[in-house]
């Protein structure tokens, strides 16, 4: 049932991203992201800013203008100009630039939390009005932010598409700020952050926070026991993951601006019970010929040259010693490198006993690149029955097509993975598979040079007997190499016989 509903959604949509496309002209999608996503977070905030406000109309005390009405309800209280109705009212002129323009100022001021957050750059010439206008005249239909539209999340589901779609029409620069939901759902699931801290060093546009919301609810726990906290480098991003928070009525803590994990860590004293996060890969110039001394490096000091090992140690850092658990998406280089001390460090973290699980991911997850990854799951405090030992764990051939480009994991597969994990943890019903896990000594892991690979560890499934003798198979085999030997002798004489005609020889 629940599988019918999600591809209705979709097919909404998807129609609206088409409509929305085409109207898109001759803006790159980089521009064109932050007018389209600027204007469904205004549809959003009037739309339930209206709801509220029919409501205090029905109430004979209430006053439909009193703008603490609209704060005690967590919503946010919009000025007269900025409603969508007066915005519609000029979608066909030459200023409708200028009007949301100061629609968005009139929000910023009166929502302190907005400040320096919306986009204001909808008056610039370039920007075609009369595209604009029809943009506004779409989204008037689209009711994201009433009661009815809040019950299935319809802004949160168009607005995390409309990010994919983004991310795909970008290419690599797009993939900054999003990572595909079944990759940030697959970590949720294994780490489950059902209360307290919630940290990402690197948040994009906020998915993991969004995710660890949404598991939240779906297992009927209280959403004030979650704190977010964030970093994000990108001021682009930075606005866009303040903007995702704020429409799904999330509180997080993601500093006042944009800055470097690295060099300016904005939660230097938190210790996160849980840490989810995806870091760019491989990333050369992060700065670390001036950070070699830092108190982060318990491990080793990470290579100038990349970052990977920086990221881990940072979270590890930031990790509560007693509850804390990170799970976070790595290049798989990353999982048997040498060079420049990193198998030193990992050797290290290994013996530490601070990393708990490795799942090797399907290609072809990610929007931006092609780089197959891994994922990290890590403990400072880890359960005695599983402390000297690393699950493996082989999804490489779960998922299915999403389009001709993108794999995606099924709710089936992202099960698999986290119920193996959980199971094995727990020490109930787990049991090694055969090319899928393998539960791993410490010992095991030192005798493979402290590669985290889990291909060397979970081993190939033997193939399913189909009764055919082997000498059967053979002879068959022999025959097709026999014949197709033979067609390449007779194309070989014809074309020197072509090539022979025309003065040329072989």
């Amino acid at each position: 049932m629940a599988k019918k509903e999600s591809s209705t959604t979709l097919g909404y949509e998807d129609k609206l991203w088409q409509a929305a496309d085409k109207l898109r002209g001759s803006m790159d999608a980089a521009e064109y992201k932050h007018v389209v996503l600027g204007l469904i977070f205004l549809k959003y905030v009037s739309d339930a800013f209206e709801t509220r406000q029919k409501q205090l109309e029905k109430e004979e005390l209430a006053d439909p203008e009193d703008k603490d009405e609209y704060i005690s309800e967590n919503v946010f209280w919009v000025p007269k100009e900025a409603r969508w109705e007066e915005i519609l009212k000029h979608a066909n002129t030459p200023e409708i630039g200028q009007i949301i323009d100061r629609a968005m100022e009139a929000i910023e001021k009166e929502n302190p939390r907005l400040k320096n957050v919306l986009n204001k750059n909808y008056a610039r010439p370039e920007l075609d009005k009369t595209r604009l206008g029809e943009l506004v005249t779409l989204f008037t239909n689209l009711e994201i932010g009433t009661d009815k539209a809040k019950e299935i999340d319809m802004l949160g589901r168009v607005y995390e598409y409309f990010l994919s779609k983004f991310a795909s029409a970008e290419g690599k620069n797009g993939g900054e700020f999003y990572t595909p939901a079944c990759i940030v759902k697959t970590l949720v699931s294994m780490i489950e952050p059902f209360n307290g801290k919630v940290y990402d060093p690197c948040c994009g546009s906020g998915g993991m926070f969004v995710q660890s919301y949404k598991f939240v609810k779906e297992h009927q726990g209280n959403l004030r026991d979650v704190s977010i906290y964030g970093q994000e480098r990108n001021p682009t991003t930075w606005k866009l993951a303040k903007m995702n928070l704020a429409i799904r009525q999330i509180d997080g803590n993601l500093g006042d601006r944009n800055a470097d994990t690295f060099f300016n860590d904005l939660h230097k004293t938190l210790k996160a019970d849980y840490i989810l996060a995806n870091p760019p890969f491989n990333i050369s110039d992060w700065g670390g010929d001036k950070l070699k001394e830092d108190i982060r490096w318990k491990y080793g000091v990470p290579p100038v040259g990349n970052a990977n090992y920086a990221w881990l140690q940072h979270m590890i850092h930031h990790l509560n010693p007693e509850t804390g658990v990170a799970g976070t998406v790595l290049a798989n280089g990353a999982l048997a490198s040498d060079s420049s001390g990193e198998g030193e460090i990992r050797k290290n973290m290994i013996e530490g006993r601070i990393i708990e699980c490795i799942v090797a991911m399907p290609s072809q997850l990610f929007y931006a690149t092609g780089i197959p990854c891994s994922l990290w799951i890590m403990r400072k405090n880890r359960d005695e029955s599983t402390k000297d030992k690393i699950l493996f764990i082989d999804a490489r051939n779960l998922g299915t097509m999403a389009d001709r480009k993108v794999k995606e994991l099924t709710d089936e597969d992202i099960n698999k993975i986290a119920s193996t994990y959980h199971n094995w943890r727990k020490n109930e019903d787990y049991e090694d598979e055969l090319g899928f896990c393998k539960s791993a000594t410490i010992e095991e892991v030192k005798e493979n040079d402290y590669a985290l690979t889990p291909g060397r560890y979970v081993g190939t499934p033997e193939e399913e007997d189909d009764g055919i003798p082997f000498e059967e198979k053979m002879k068959k085999l022999t025959d097709e190499l026999a014949k197709q030997l033979k067609e390449e002798e007779a194309l070989n004489v014809e074309l020197k016989k072509v090539l022979g005609a025309i003065g040329y020889e072989i």
